[in-house]
């Protein structure tokens, strides 16, 4: 499931990605981003709670989103609290133009800080 949550402009966009993430998700979840690259780059706060990956469909939605979107962020914040989260940061840098930095779930408020930065 990708919830969307509060975030603090129209540039800064935050998610919540929990359970397993499935087709519909990403239908969801791409206009949201698509509406708001409109104006210029994004910046994203993503938050893995309880995640438990992608379905197939999940998984090639998120491989299409990667490559078709890789220019539309400035920054990236992906905050978690499992090992392979962060390595998953470290995977994603090539396929993006934007800053891309891990948080573990206790520093949110430190990501929320960096996204905000100029």
């Amino acid at each position: 499931m990708i919830e969307q949550l509060p975030a603090p402009s129209d540039k800064v966009l935050a998610f919540k990605l929990s359970g397993k993430l499935h087709d519909e998700d990403y239908k969801n979840f791409v206009p949201v981003i698509d509406s708001a690259a409109q104006t210029g780059k994004v910046r994203l706060l993503a938050q893995f709670h309880d995640f438990q990956g992608w379905s197939p469909m999940a998984m090639w939605d998120d491989i299409k989103f990667a490559t078709t979107h890789c220019t539309k962020f400035d920054r990236i914040a992906l905050v978690g609290d499992k090992a392979w989260e962060k390595w998953m940061a470290k995977v994603c840098a090539p396929f993006t133009m934007a800053k891309i930095q891990y948080f573990d779930a206790s520093e949110i408020d430190k990501a929320w800080v960096w996204l905000q930065e100029a």
